[in-house]
Formats: structure tokens, sequence, C-alpha cells
């Protein structure tokens, strides 16, 4: 049994890499499997992918880069990712479809939501590229505007080695506390960091539930589209 009908997932650009720069395909083909896993169940289910495995504007602009064009390379290198994802969701015998915000009709589809929707009622993955198509916004602030747009159920915010929302940094903090559940308001009223704070106010006023979890424990995809409790839920109630 699952919990949703219609999901999106969002999948850290890191654990692309394996916390390295560029791709670990035996992570992302772990990552595809879960997903096709997913989607066979009857699942519809859309993705955002980060792209931090090979750039981040906010770092390029502290070593000098100007913040717009740093942006448009790390949306970018979020297309590489989708590509990657696709190719290895498409070898366990799932039909996916990439569109992206910045248009590059050899590789993908624009971004269109009403056809987006469309795909995900026949069953085909639908991954989303190239971030909101403008500098300054995160992807975790564009996974909260597809999901409104594509009429999802709940964003799943996969995170690399982070199994929920903490306090403060677990990395740096050894006693930092976990939450169970969350609501937006005490989230934005504490600043917590794990996601950015457009998006968690998007989906506070829209009233769109967040499941934080950790994509390195294998099975969490499928876990939490059922339902479990996993990570953190966060939620405008």
């Amino acid at each position: 049994m699952t919990a949703y009908n219609r999901v999106l997932l969002k999948l850290s650009g890191e654990v692309f890499g394996g916390g390295e720069v560029g791709l670990d395909l035996d992570v992302i083909n772990a990552l595809a499997a879960e997903v096709a896993e997913v989607a066979k169940s009857g699942v519809q289910i859309a993705i955002v992918v980060g792209g931090g495995n090979f750039f981040r504007g906010a770092e390029l602009q502290q070593r000098g880069m100007e913040r717009a064009r740093a942006d448009y390379m790390g949306m970018l290198g979020t297309v590489m990712n989708c590509l990657a994802l696709q190719d290895l969701i498409e070898k366990h015998g799932v039909e996916t479809r990439v569109q992206t915000a910045i248009t590059m009709g050899q590789v993908a589809e624009p971004y269109i939501p009403r056809r987006a929707i469309r795909h995900m009622e026949k069953g085909r993955v639908v991954i989303f590229g190239a971030g909101a198509g403008m500098p300054f916004f995160s992807t975790d602030t564009v996974a909260a505007q597809r999901a409104l747009e594509t009429r999802c159920e709940v964003i799943l915010m996969g995170k690399q080695g982070v199994d929920g929302v903490y306090d403060s940094d677990p990395k740096t903090n050894p006693a930092a506390e976990k939450f169970d559940t969350l609501t937006y308001d005490e989230y934005l009223a504490r600043d917590l960091k794990v996601a950015d704070a457009t998006g968690i106010a998007m989906a506070r006023d829209n009233k769109m539930d967040m499941v934080f979890f950790n994509l390195s424990t294998p099975g969490t995809i499928v876990r939490a589209v059922r339902g479990e409790k996993i990570g953190t839920l966060v939620t405008s109630a």
C-alpha cells in the first residue's frame, strides 16, 4: 500500500556524486531502481534534482564569480544529473521524460506543467531540470513550485547523509536533536537551514507537507512513498 497517488521527489545534487564532485553511477543506479519500483507500484512521480555535485551558485559567487552567471552554471549541472538519472531509470524498465526550465530541445522537453501531468498519468517518471530557469532560486524552492503546479500531494526531500531536520547541524554538533514533526512556522522561527526558506514559506502558504529523509539509506524513497514514519515531517498543521 502507498500513502500517496502523486509525489514530488527532491534529490540532493550531492547524492549524485556520492558526496564527491561528478557522477557516481552506482549511487545513481540505486536511486533509479527505487524510483522505478515506486513508479511500477502505480504511484505517479515527478523529480527535481539539485546540482551541488557540479556547481553551487552561492559558492562560486564567494570565489568572485557574478552570482547570476554562477547560478546559470548550476542550472546546467542539474540537467547533467537529469540525463544520467533518466538513462538509469529507463534501464529499469520505466519510461522517463526530462523537462527543463531552460530550452534545450536536443536533450529535453521544455517545462510544460500540463504535459508533465499527462506524462505522469501515463505512468512515466518526469524529471525537472535547470531549476526555475532564473538565478537566485534554489532547487528546494523549485521543488515546492513544481509540486504545487503539477498538483502533487507531498514533497519528499531527500538529503545526502542527513536523516531529517535537527535543531542545529548534526555534522558539527553531536548533541543536535532531531525533530520527528515540525510546523512550517516553527521551522521559519528557528531559522533552520535544511531547505531554503522561500520554498518552506511557499509550501506553508499552500498547505503542502514535506518529508525530509536520508537518501544515503537504501529503501528510504519507497518507505517515504508508503507513508512510513521516517525522517522529519514538516507540516502547516
